[in-house]
C-alpha cells in the first residue's frame, strides 16, 4: 500500500472522532491494551511527559519539546489534531514522520487492526509508539487526546503529568460540571509521579488534591511558581516576557515564538514543568530554556495559536474553539490596534455555540462559514444562531469564498480573525498554501 491510500484508509475508513465526533470515541482501554499487548508494551522503552487540558496542552506540549530538543535530548513529540498534514501528530526533533514509515505501519499491521476495528486516534498513538521506540529517541511528550483518563495514550507510565487548566469542552463526554471534567483530565495522574497544574481554578482543586492524594504524587501549582503579568512584542516580531518567581526576576526578556497573550499561562506551566524534570534528574540548562521557548515554532513546526499570514491587512488564524478558548482570544483582539476588525468563524455541530458566540464583539463584521468535514455546522444555521444574540453577517458555503470577500473590505488598518475551530483553520491553511 503507497502513502496515499494508507492515509486513504486512516482518514476516510477508520473511525476518527475529529470527523465524525462521538461515534469515534472509544469510552474504554480494551482497545488501547490489545494493541500495545500486540506490539510488546512500546511505551515502556522510552521516557514520556503527559500533557493533558482543556486549553493549551498544544503549545505546553511543543514548547517542552522544543526545550528538551534544545538541551540535546532526541524528543519525540505526539499531538492531535494535525491542521494540514497527518504526519505534523508524530515528530521527532520537530522532524515529522516519514511517509515510508506510515505506509509500512498501516499495510503491516492492517489485517490485524481488522479483527477488532480500532479508532484512528488509538492507531495513529501506537504508529507513534512504533516510530518512537525504532528510532530510539530519549523522552517523548504525548499530549493527551480527549479527556485523560479513558485517553488511549493514558497507558504510558510518564516522568511528570502535566494538566494545563480545565474549561467546558466536550461535555457530552467528560461531564457536564467542571469537577466532573477535572476528574476525567485527573485521569493522567500517576503513582508516585508528579504533577504540574497550569491553573490554580478555586472550583476543581480538591479534584486533583484527593487525585494526587490517592497516588502519592506531588502536586505543583504554575501559577503559584511563575508569574508573567504582560507582555512586549520585539522588533523581530517575538512576544517577550520578564518571568517571576517568588516577587524576583528570574527569567529577563524571555522571548517566545508563539504569540497570544494566552502563552503568559503556558509558558510559566512550561517553566514549572522544567523545574522538576531538572529535579528528576534531566540536564536542562538555562540556555536552553530560552532558546526552546524562542525557537518552539522552529523547532517544533507548531501553527494555529495566533498566527500572523498576513500584514496587509493584519491576517490572523487562531484555533480557539471554546467558551474559554475565546473569551481569552477576543481579550487579545480588544487590545490590539485596528480600525475595523473582521471575524471569519465556524465550528463543529456539537460545541456550545451561544457560550462560545457571547464573547464576540458586536461591532465586527461577520463572515459565517463551514468546514470540509461531515461534523461541520451549516453556516446558515450558524447565521441564524448568531443573529438570534445580536450578531450580523453574511454566510459562505466554504471559507475560501469568506476570505475573499474580506480582502475585497479591508483596508490597510483592518485585523482579520479566522477562528472558531481547528478544521477552520486546517481549511484556511491548505487554502492560502494552493494559492501562494
Amino acid at each position: 500500500m503507497n502513502y496515499r491510500k494508507t492515509l486513504n484508509y486512516i482518514m476516510d475508513q477508520l473511525p476518527m472522532y475529529q470527523r465524525i465526533g462521538n461515534a469515534a470515541y472509544r469510552s474504554g482501554l480494551d482497545n488501547t491494551l490489545k494493541l500495545d499487548a500486540h506490539f510488546g508494551n512500546p511505551h515502556r522503552q522510552f521516557k514520556t511527559i503527559h500533557v493533558a487540558g482543556t486549553n493549551g496542552k498544544g503549545s505546553v506540549s511543543h514548547m517542552l519539546a522544543s526545550v528538551l530538543q534544545e538541551a540535546g535530548y532526541k524528543t519525540g513529540l505526539y499531538t492531535s489534531p494535525h491542521l494540514v498534514d497527518f504526519r505534523e501528530r508524530i515528530r521527532i526533533n520537530g522532524t515529522m514522520i516519514t511517509k515510508k514509515f506510515v505506509a509500512e505501519f498501516i499495510t503491516k499491521n492492517q489485517a490485524y487492526f481488522s479483527t477488532f476495528n480500532p479508532s484512528f486516534f488509538e492507531i495513529s498513538v501506537f504508529m507513534a509508539f512504533e516510530y518512537f521506540v525504532q528510532n530510539q529517541v530519549d523522552i517523548a511528550v504525548i499530549e493527551v487526546g480527549l479527556g485523560g483518563r479513558l485517553d488511549a495514550t493514558n497507558i504510558i507510565s510518564p516522568r511528570l503529568s502535566v494538566i494545563t487548566n480545565i474549561g467546558k469542552d466536550h461535555m457530552e463526554i467528560l461531564g457536564d460540571t467542571l469537577q466532573k471534567i477535572a476528574a476525567e483530565k485527573a485521569g493522567i495522574i500517576k503513582p508516585d509521579t508528579p504533577c504540574v497544574i497550569g491553573e490554580k481554578q478555586t472550583e476543581i482543586m480538591a479534584v486533583f488534591r484527593e487525585k494526587t492524594r490517592q497516588q502519592n504524587s506531588k502536586t505543583i501549582l504554575a501559577d503559584e511558581q511563575y508569574a508573567i503579568n504582560y507582555s512586549l512584542t520585539s522588533a523581530d516580531g517575538f512576544q517577550v516576557f520578564n518571568v517571576k518567581k517568588k516577587d524576583e526576576i528570574r527569567f529577563a526578556n524571555l522571548k517566545c515564538g508563539l504569540m497570544g497573550h494566552y502563552q503568559r499561562k503556558n509558558t510559566a506551566t512550561v517553566l514549572a514543568a522544567v523545574d522538576e524534570l531538572i529535579e528528576d534528574g534531566l540536564q536542562i540548562q538555562e540556555k536552553d530554556i530560552y532558546n526552546g521557548i524562542r525557537k518552539v515554532v522552529q523547532n517544533t513546526g507548531l501553527m494555529g495559536r495566533w498566527q500572523v499570514v498576513r500584514v496587509n491587512p493584519v491576517v490572523i488564524c487562531d484555533t480557539a474553539h471554546n467558551p474559554d478558548g475565546m473569551r481569552v482570544l477576543m481579550q487579545q483582539v480588544a487590545e490590539t490596534a485596528k480600525k475595523n476588525f473582521h471575524l471569519i468563524i465556524g465550528f463543529v455541530n456539537d460545541k456550545d455555540i451561544p457560550e462560545t458566540l457571547k464573547y464576540l464583539p458586536a461591532d465586527a463584521h461577520f463572515y459565517f462559514t463551514r468546514l470540509s468535514v461531515p461534523r461541520t455546522m451549516d453556516e446558515n444555521e450558524l447565521m441564524k444562531k448568531a443573529g438570534s444574540l445580536g450578531f450580523a453577517g453574511q454566510s459562505y458555503s466554504h471559507v475560501k469564498a469568506a476570505y475573499d470577500e474580506v480582502l475585497q473590505r479591508t483596508g490597510s488598518n483592518d485585523l482579520v480573525l479566522i477562528t472558531g475551530s481547528n478544521f477552520l483553520v486546517a481549511d484556511f491553511l491548505i487554502m492560502i498554501s494552493e494559492t501562494s
